[in-house]
């Protein structure tokens, strides 16, 4: 009976770490950026395939969760600081440091390794490119004020850019005009969260509005005028001859709603608005992607 009740815990505490780990690579973050980069691979693709394509999705995955490790090893005790952050596996101590850099590295090793093999050099080299700027740029940048959120942008837009190169293995102005809205999109989307959650962020150090004054006027209009680029650029995937006209109008029309709600802020300057502005966010780019690939020509 002893031995039985030790076996559970054994097999109970090995759950529990397994759970932390995987809590460690922000799932819903990864998988979101995985569908991002997964649009650009098969807007690139002339034939789509389905194996190479799942194979894509999980190294995609794998380099994201291995920067948001490291992310969360640098925050480790900013994260005590905020409610958001403070019962992460690394602040808890469910997980140790050594046991995130080692998870990480098999994570970032395992992607490069995929990239490499199924896809190509410079797709691989992208990726890796993304995750060193968002781990070790971008992070320690967030207690230097907004600049952070420019640097960011970067990786947040590299990962359709990549797709796309991962299935062509090219350059170009498609993947960079799949890279340019998403990287517009950035700013709206990451200053509406700074703004819901400035009081917790500035318990960490953390400066990320783009206004001295924080959550004010300026700091709407410098979100509108980067949501505004995204009507124009949503356009051009159909002057490429990349989609058609259908995904062309639908990109315009939630551009466009997108814009509104920036104005809605703008008039209002309140965590409300913000928020809506967040969610708004979180439905422009996927609905944005889908129609692309929808209308893919």
């Amino acid at each position: 009976m002893i031995g039985s009740g030790q076996t559970i815990q054994a097999t109970q505490l090995g759950i529990g770490k397994a759970k932390a780990l995987f809590e460690l690579t922000k799932f819903r973050l990864s998988a979101l950026v995985s569908f991002s980069g997964a649009i650009g691979y098969c807007l690139g693709s002339s034939h789509i395939n389905w194996g190479y394509l799942l194979i894509f999705a999980f190294a995609a995955f794998a380099v994201t969760g291995s920067a948001n490790i490291i992310n969360q090893i640098l925050e480790r005790d900013l994260d005590k600081l905020m409610k958001r952050t403070k019962n992460r596996p690394l602040p808890t101590g469910r997980v140790t440091v050594k046991e995130a850099i080692l998870l990480s590295v098999v994570l970032g090793a395992v992607a490069t390794f995929l990239f490499i093999e199924f896809f190509n050099v410079r797709a691989a080299a992208l990726a890796l490119f993304s995750l060193v700027l968002y781990g070790f740029v971008y992070t320690p940048l967030k207690r230097v004020g907004s600049v952070a959120v420019l640097v960011g942008a970067f990786p947040g837009a590299f990962p359709p850019m990549i797709g796309w190169i991962a299935a062509t293995n090219q350059f170009g102005l498609e993947p960079g005009i799949l890279f340019a809205i998403q990287f517009f999109w950035q700013f709206p989307h990451f200053w509406a969260i700074a703004w819901v959650a400035d009081e917790d962020y500035k318990r960490a150090g953390y400066k990320l509005l783009p206004s001295e004054g924080g959550k004010d006027l300026n700091t709407a209009i410098q979100i509108m005028i980067n949501a505004l680029f995204l009507i124009p650029v949503g356009w051009l995937p159909y002057e490429l001859g990349m989609t058609g006209i259908n995904s062309a109008i639908i990109a315009t029309f939630f551009g466009i709603l997108f814009l509104a709600q920036t104005f809605h802020l703008m008039r209002k300057c309140n965590d409300k608005t913000a928020l809506q502005l967040m969610f708004g966010s979180f439905l422009y780019l996927p609905i944005v992607q889908i129609a692309f690939l929808l209308d893919k020509v």
